[in-house]
């Protein structure tokens, strides 16, 4: 026997039932973002590593040292997609996307990879939903994402969500926050961790995002971004603001907010929902104005959100688990002598009109049957034996009540909910 050979460390398997959950969630997804005018968009895992270090920021720990990068056999420098924003910034561009009727609405499912510490709800291969709004600078689509995004959480049963918000301004305003940041920090330099030493020369407001509980003190000193903001950027924020005030969404303004990426503009946000500890955010996302221009498209201004979806899956509420994880399968099973054939006639009967079904395929005892349809989770099993098949007739056992009852086989379609 040869040596087994495991998963790649830090990437994982997803196996059924869980899937179901999977499913389920990426289904609501669709939907939801459908609803806004939404489509979807697939771009490749593999990318141009200069794509991400122009986009996502030489600087950020993602460029520095999570993203996977290898020399292909021409020397050029490929990399798997860290994040999607540059993927989907990249696509526009590329096929000239600006020609389509703005602002371009267009969402993501899939796998992405970073190469950080496996632990608990991160993985190195990891799975992101998001979508991003391209074409419009007006704070309406700002509030109308985060409005989409509220309601597809809601979908999924979460409760209390709040959403943190911030502005880090435009151009003009962040390179006068910087300087004043700079003022205020350069005198503390030896007092700051080593990564955000390192930021004080490269890109000092990526300090507000530190971990480092000293870094924190230091910070909170500091001055506010929000002292900075021009009038233009104080009046779209005070918009976004508005919207959500007037639709009831729940919000806080947190002012160290900025997010970990440098391509963002003036509104960021995080959506977190009570129950769920320190780690309670569960979307991040934010405006990016400068980034199809940087990426060598028109000027033209985006808005957009990723959502880790191993942790969405990992805090989801049970019932919509629950729900996802509930069947309605039905078995069909052939009692010997009554070939198994039988069986898969009768199956292919019953999907023809929109029943799920798991056809007993081999020549099983009555026992051997129900015991394997038990545990497939089936809720009916429809049985075929001598005196049934003589009849024109089936027996229909109901797994979760533990009665059984015999029918015509016309009319099984109607008893078990079938042409749904």
């Amino acid at each position: 026997m040869g040596q087994r050979i495991q998963a790649v460390k830090g990437t994982r398997d997803l196996l059924p039932p869980e899937t179901a959950v999977w499913t389920a969630v990426e289904r609501a997804a669709r939907e939801t973002f459908g609803a806004y005018g939404y489509s979807e968009i697939r771009t490749p895992i593999l990318e141009d590593t200069e794509l991400f270090v122009r986009s996502v920021g030489e600087s950020t720990d993602i460029v520095g040292k999570e993203m996977y990068t290898f020399t292909d056999r021409k020397g050029r420098s490929l990399s798997l997609r860290p994040e999607s924003t540059a993927s989907v910034a990249r696509a526009f561009v590329q096929h000239g996307m600006h020609n389509a009727p703005l602002p371009l609405k267009v969402y993501y499912i899939g796998p992405h990879f970073r190469y950080e510490r496996p632990q608990k709800g991160r993985y190195r291969q990891f799975h992101q939903i998001g979508a991003e709004l391209l074409g419009d600078a007006g704070p309406q689509s700002d509030g109308e994402v985060i409005l989409m995004l509220v309601r597809f959480l809601s979908v999924l049963g979460f409760e209390g969500l709040v959403v943190q918000l911030n502005t880090v301004g435009d151009e003009e305003s962040r390179e006068a926050y910087r300087k004043g940041l700079l003022d205020y920090l350069e005198p503390q330099r030896g007092a700051l961790s080593p990564d955000s030493q390192r930021r004080l020369t490269s890109n000092p407001l990526r300090i507000l995002d530190s971990k480092d509980p000293a870094d924190h003190s230091l910070l909170e000193g500091a001055p506010q971004l929000r002292e900075f903001l021009n009038s233009e950027s104080r009046e779209h924020f005070e918009a976004v603001c508005g919207m959500l005030d007037r639709h009831g969404v729940a919000y806080s303004i947190e002012s160290r907010l900025v997010r970990g990426l440098d391509y963002y503009t003036r509104t960021v946000f995080e959506i977190i929902s009570e129950g769920l500890g320190a780690q309670d955010a569960i979307v991040g996302g934010g405006r990016y104005d400068g980034l199809i221009e940087e990426l060598g498209g028109q000027p033209l201004p985006g808005i957009g959100f990723a959502i880790g979806e191993d942790r969405l899956i990992d805090v989801l509420p049970n019932r919509f688990r629950e729900a996802a994880q509930t069947t309605s399968l039905v078995s069909v099973t052939a009692v010997p002598p009554v070939p198994a054939a039988e069986a898969l006639i009768l199956a292919e009967q019953l999907r023809d009109e929109n029943l799920p079904i798991l056809a007993e395929l081999a020549d099983r005892s009555l026992k051997s049957a129900l015991k394997r349809a038990h545990r497939a989770g089936v809720k009916w099993v429809v049985l075929i034996g001598e005196q049934e098949q003589e009849n024109g007739t089936v027996a229909v056992r109901d797994l979760e009540q533990g009665s059984q009852e015999t029918m015509p086989r016309e009319d099984l379609v109607s008893y078990l909910g079938g042409s749904r």
